[in-house]
């Protein structure tokens, strides 16, 4: 089992001094997040892959974002995120297609993003052409030796499955995002596991609480002060055979991000080498 955190790639310059800081805060691996297609060039996969190499850190994902608008909401979050949105459905193809390009230059297999809100009705009219337009991302990953994964949290498990059938590719995974399915009220990461589990290649350890309403997302909150019941979802990853990634995500900035990242590191560890062993941390 491999602990590692999220890097987010915003500038060439500053690769170095951010895999570094992840080194010496103990880790060995990271999910490269990155939104800005135009520094995602060959290029640039030359200049910064040497920096993972010196540090012996390891780039499990690269997770892409895409253009245009994003509200992280129950509103206008079917209108602007992912491929759901007919108007964003071209370009962000294409940006997928460019981050698979780049995560192809870096050395890495998996792929991942938010699709969007998947409908959740099979015969909603933008289920298929979403379903399609997956499909196309996926099949050009395919082509560069990679996995798609599908990131958990705007759709319930049960229709992420049903989309993941639908494309019918055998490249596709998902990123569990333990804390997305209760702050988007979709479901328990746990109960998820029964529906989706055998899909998972990587995770995002995060934890957080369930809306109060209708409009907005939950809160997030530090690993143990949320509702994800990360004791069981351990024992239960352990019976599916999972013994690979576990990405730290905290999104928040600033001193409480590095010191609640730093507690979710040591929680984490008591946790699986519990339930793994004394061995199972890499």
């Amino acid at each position: 089992m491999k602990i590692g955190v999220c890097l987010r790639y915003n500038d060439v310059n500053t690769v170095e001094y951010q895999v570094r800081n992840v080194k010496n805060a103990g880790f060995n691996s990271v999910q490269l997040i990155a939104w800005n297609h135009n520094i995602m060039t060959k290029d640039n996969a030359q200049i910064i892959k040497p920096y993972f190499e010196k540090y012996g850190v390891e780039i499990s994902a690269l997770w892409c974002g895409w253009e245009g608008p994003s509200v992280w909401n129950f509103y206008e979050g079917y209108k602007t995120l992912g491929l759901l949105p007919e108007e964003y459905r071209e370009t962000r193809i294409k940006n997928l297609c460019t981050g698979s390009d780049f995560a192809k230059h870096l050395g890495v297999t998996d792929l991942a993003t938010h699709m969007g809100f998947i409908p959740e009705n099979p015969y909603d009219a933008q289920f298929g052409p979403m379903c399609d337009a997956i499909r196309r991302v996926a099949e050009y990953c395919k082509s560069n030796g990679q996995f798609l994964l599908f990131e958990t949290g705007q759709e319930t498990p049960v229709a992420m499955l049903r989309c993941i059938e639908t494309v019918a590719t055998d490249n596709l995974g998902i990123n569990l995002d333990t804390a997305n399915l209760i702050l988007y009220g979709k479901a328990n990461p746990v109960d998820a596991l029964d529906v989706f589990g055998k899909y998972i290649r990587n995770i995002h350890a995060k934890d957080g609480v369930y809306p109060i309403n209708g409009h907005n997302l939950g809160e997030e909150r530090r690993i143990g002060d949320g509702k994800v019941d990360f004791r069981g979802l351990f024992i239960k990853l352990k019976e599916l055979g999972y013994d690979s990634y576990v990405t730290i995500e905290r999104e928040i900035k600033g001193e409480k991000q590095l010191k609640d990242i730093e507690y979710a590191k040591v929680y984490l560890e008591n946790i699986i080498t519990e339930i793994y062993g004394g061995d199972a941390l890499c």
